[in-house]
């Protein structure tokens, strides 16, 4: 069985940012275990800016861009350290990866990054994952760690993700504030659930939550992949969550009617930079039909794509309808939009999503 797994900043983090060495040292010994038995693992972890903060003895975390950048350059080579440490004692290697937007939105750059991550797996390399804060400068504001491990697992074909937090799993309400919050066992694919409303970061540590776990569990639900939200401090928490018979946490299970990779990626990792706004009727057949976009529903466009590149189809009020890769350039759609294929010149193609590039995204809610 192929393993994400992905722990936050408060799980291998005091509240000081110094390093929980005894999370480490029970993360190596439960993926060793996995190992052991035959499964394939992938480490994505958070805690770089957090441990740099602690590195450098600032009393909080600072709100610039240009520190956390420069604090999380400092903390990822203290998090590789030990992460280095504590699996040597298990004999076993690991890799570190970092990543940025970029991997997930650019369809080459994905693919050479899942050829990484394979070829580290087959390798007998544990991948330590995490995002480039150092770089990453729009995603170190707002980013988390919880859809780029949801993305790597759809990328290497995982069959199961675990999302470890400092809750035991969903609740039907905030525990924290409401003593008759319940926890929800399991969530099926088409559970509303999945688009439920959540907290934002749970710490001032960072900057995940429910909120985006849920987002995360989404993207793994419609890769096919079963998740499971649980407390990184309870015992054998990994492998009891890769071990479906056993009750731990919340477990989204994965849909049995998938995705194909392709629209994943449009769905999920591309990063749209454009809009195309389209009126009522073809919101209604796309929608209801599943047609392709064609320029005569087109009412009008904001920023500038290529043909190929992906781009956000939402309405006339701005709520996102689907997503698609634009068979025509930004140029040439402003110059036919809303105009019927019948007062296009000869050869003029009135196609500007092709239903098989598209994503309906009311359709994943």
């Amino acid at each position: 069985m192929r393993v994400v797994a992905k722990v936050g900043t408060s799980s291998v983090t005091h509240s000081d940012g110094t390093l929980n060495d005894a999370m480490f040292t029970s993360l190596a010994a439960q993926i060793a275990v996995l190992r052991e038995a035959g499964h394939e693992v992938l480490l994505v972890t958070s805690g770089a800016v957090a441990a740099g903060v602690a590195a450098t003895g600032m009393a909080q975390r600072p709100s610039d861009v240009g520190t956390l950048q420069a604090l999380a350059a400092i903390g990822q080579s203290r998090l590789m350290e030990r992460y280095n440490a504590v699996f040597a004692s298990h004999g076993l290697v690991t890799a570190q990866v970092l990543l940025v937007p970029h991997d997930f939105g650019d369809r080459q750059q994905y693919l050479h990054a899942r050829q990484t991550m394979l070829r580290l797996i087959e390798l007998g390399v544990v991948p330590i994952i995490n995002e480039n804060d150092a770089i990453a400068n729009d995603e170190i504001r707002f980013g988390d760690n919880d859809r780029i491990a949801a993305l790597v697992a759809h990328s290497v074909a995982a069959d199961v993700l675990v999302l470890l937090t400092d809750q035991d799993g969903l609740y039907t309400q905030d525990p924290r504030s409401n003593p008759d919050a319940t926890l929800v066992s399991t969530v099926a694919p088409d559970d509303d659930l999945l688009s439920v409303a959540a907290g934002s970061a749970g710490t001032a540590r960072g900057s995940g939550g429910m909120a985006s776990k849920l987002s995360a569990a989404r993207i793994a639900s419609w890769s096919g992949i079963r998740t499971v939200i649980a407390r990184a401090a309870r015992d054998r928490v990994l492998i009891d969550a890769v071990d479906p018979a056993v009750a731990v946490g919340t477990t989204f299970l994965g849909r049995d009617r998938q995705l194909s990779a392709r629209r994943l990626w449009i769905a999920f990792a591309a990063q749209p930079d454009a809009r195309v706004i389209i009126d009522s009727g073809a919101v209604a057949a796309i929608e209801s039909r599943g047609t392709s976009l064609l320029s005569p529903g087109v009412s009008d466009l904001e920023g500038s794509f290529a043909a190929g590149e992906v781009v956000d189809i939402v309405d006339a009020a701005g709520q996102l309808v689907a997503r698609g890769a634009a068979a025509m350039t930004s140029a040439e759609l402003a110059l036919i939009r809303g105009k019927r294929t019948s007062d296009l010149g000869e050869g003029v193609s009135s196609l500007v999503v092709h239903r098989d590039e598209m994503v309906v995204l009311s359709a994943l809610r």
